[in-house]
């Protein structure tokens, strides 16, 4: 799913490949986004022929510039929107499908934030699990550290697999 999506947002990002640092904004752009994040980034600079090191500099920080802001500003965001009829569904749905995958995060804490975070599998990440470290009440500084570790994290398994690093290695 993540690769589809980073290719048809490559696809659609195309003309941005004509500026001087276009490959880099779209790869910048995807690693923003919640579910795709370094992940989808990764893959998108692999299809955009990205330099390896660049692209995981580019993606790390795209996909870390939200870290602080989930972890000290959503539980205040979703407790003004659920007072509203307009957004309280919506906030309580989300707020329900981040807390169906705190198990982890819960029982082993801070390295189950960094797992939860860096192993690369569908609805895991640093925008779910800085999500479920909020709402879980964590050491806001102690979870940002451990989500940007779990962002490493991914990112060295996702270069193995995007920039096909594994098949080098076993060929």
């Amino acid at each position: 799913m993540a690769s589809h999506l980073a290719e048809t947002l490559v696809e659609s990002f195309s003309s941005l490949t004509n500026l001087k640092y276009g490959k880099e904004l779209i790869v910048f752009i995807i690693s923003l986004m919640p579910i795709l994040e370094l992940r989808g980034g990764l893959i998108a600079a692999a299809l955009l022929n990205l330099n390896i090191v660049r692209a995981f500099i580019v993606c790390f920080i795209g996909n870390i510039i939200p870290i602080p802001f989930i972890l000290w500003l959503i539980t205040p965001i979703f407790n003004y929107l659920k007072k509203t009829k307009l957004f309280s569904g919506l906030v309580n749905k989300l707020e329900n499908k981040a807390m169906s995958k705190k198990e982890q995060i819960e029982r082993l804490e801070y390295i189950g934030l960094m797992l939860f975070v860096g192993i690369p599998l569908p609805g895991t990440g640093a925008w779910t699990g800085c999500l479920i470290a909020s709402l879980l009440n964590m050491n806001k500084k102690k979870a940002m550290l451990y989500a940007i570790l779990g962002v490493i994290m991914a990112g060295v398994i996702m270069m193995i697999f995007s920039y096909g690093i594994l098949d080098n290695i076993v060929h």
